[in-house]
């Protein structure tokens, strides 16, 4: 999905959630586009920060607006540590996480067995499955080498 879409999108939220659109609400997705990986509310404000010194943006709108893209199906979270939540866009092809204990590393793979496996478990328990996450935690191969 190209941003221009994907800010079509946005805006129409917004329009229907009756809230308003604003240059920082617009930065805010920008950032997350930009940047493919997982942010935090506090490296996407200093990223917009960094880059439109003259806006005037607050943390409290970051985190008002990453729910409500989040709320919208936008972007997912992911929960690291002691770090809180990870935001990134949902517009790339779905995947799983690996999550270093050491250095909050998160690293992103894909595999059609587990997939699958996910299928057929929520078959045996006659389970709808509509989405599903996977982290698995655990020490990285940098860390593992300190």
């Amino acid at each position: 999905m190209s941003y221009d879409e994907l800010l079509d999108n946005f805006k129409d939220i917004l329009k229907n959630s009756g809230l308003k659109q604003t240059k920082q609400r617009e930065y805010i997705l920008e950032a997350l586009y930009e940047n493919h990986h997982h942010l935090t509310p506090e490296e996407i404000y200093r990223l917009i920060q960094d880059r439109y010194p003259k806006i005037k943006i607050g943390i409290a709108t970051v985190y008002r607006t990453l729910s409500l893209l989040e709320d919208a199906n936008l972007v997912s979270s992911l929960s690291v540590a002691d770090q809180g939540k990870r935001y990134e866009l949902l517009s790339h092809e779905h995947h799983d996480h690996l999550v270093c204990t050491q250095c909050d590393k998160i690293m992103e793979f894909h595999d059609e067995l587990i997939e699958r496996q996910q299928e057929i478990i929520a078959k045996q328990f006659n389970f709808k499955m509509t989405n599903h996450t996977m982290q698995i935690i655990g020490v990285c191969q940098e860390c593992q080498k300190k």
